[in-house]
């Protein structure tokens, strides 16, 4: 039986960089710390198979996530910034790409 080589994605992103890491994994490293019987991996699967896209994801109410077992409000809040940056690296890529023609 072949083990991972990281425990935790974060060991991945260290080693290979963000881009090697699933959007599962990314989540997981915002999670930080599953519950008992589910890692924060499983956790970060369960609220992308619960709402099918970042996109989706970044339209939701922080409360709807509340519903996931295993998440709080510190680790609501840490995703809410991270789709938040993301929002605005997006929106700041498109202005200056406009500015370059």
């Amino acid at each position: 039986m072949q083990y991972p080589k990281w425990k935790h994605p974060g060991g991945k992103l260290r080693e290979l960089g963000p881009t090697a890491l699933t959007t599962e994994e990314l989540l997981a490293i915002l999670i930080s710390t599953g519950y008992k019987g589910k890692t924060a991996l499983e956790v970060s699967k369960e609220i992308l198979a619960k709402h099918n896209s970042l996109d989706s994801l970044s339209h939701q109410p922080l409360a709807a996530l509340l519903s996931v077992k295993g998440l709080g409000d510190v680790k609501i809040i840490r995703i809410a910034a991270a789709l938040e940056l993301g929002r605005r690296t997006a929106e700041e890529i498109l202005k200056n790409h406009g500015k370059k023609k």
